[in-house]
């Protein structure tokens, strides 16, 4: 299996100069959402990125059930903009500085004030989670979804100089 996937893998990817390429979605199912399969930490190791599926997320209600902090996509900084960057980076810092600290807010036994990372999380977590969360009916497409998450921090736009292009 280890010698094979490379050879899977690089079977998908670009082709001659000029003649295009295909892009694939391969999925590897590890039981009890174990990270440290060691398929699924080979499968990391070479592919662009990955998008992890937790089921302890899935529970929660919240779907897609992406695990945010878990998924890693290696060719973001090529394809998207600095501003689309630096709003998913904020993000996505906001999101773990929440997780890390969960259990001491939801005991109340972080005091607000102490940290101001800490409160801009609290303050942030509800919208996140709207941004995060979809009906089965609901269609965004990248323009959309992407507006969506520039205005959660409209304080940073824009990091995009003039004459540079814009967000994509």
């Amino acid at each position: 299996m280890f010698a094979k996937l490379p050879q899977l893998v690089e079977r998908a990817g670009n082709g001659d100069k000029g003649g295009g390429s295909i892009t694939a979605f391969y999925t590897v199912l590890t039981e009890g959402d174990d990270q440290q399969d060691p398929i699924a930490d080979a499968a990391r190791a070479i592919l662009d990125g990955h998008v992890v599926l937790s089921r302890r997320i899935a529970e929660s209600g919240q779907y897609p059930a992406i695990d945010i902090e878990a998924s890693v996509s290696r060719a973001m900084n090529d394809i998207t903009s600095r501003d689309h960057q630096a709003a998913a980076r904020e993000f996505k810092q906001l999101y773990s500085v929440y997780m890390q600290n969960r259990d001491l807010i939801s005991v109340g036994a972080y005091e607000a004030g102490s940290n101001e990372q800490i409160d801009r999380a609290i303050m942030m977590m509800p919208a996140l989670q709207d941004f995060l969360r979809q009906t089965m009916d609901t269609r965004h497409d990248l323009d959309n979804s992407l507006d969506d998450l520039m205005n959660l921090f409209p304080q940073q736009m824009p990091v995009t100089a003039p004459g540079e292009p814009g967000v994509i």
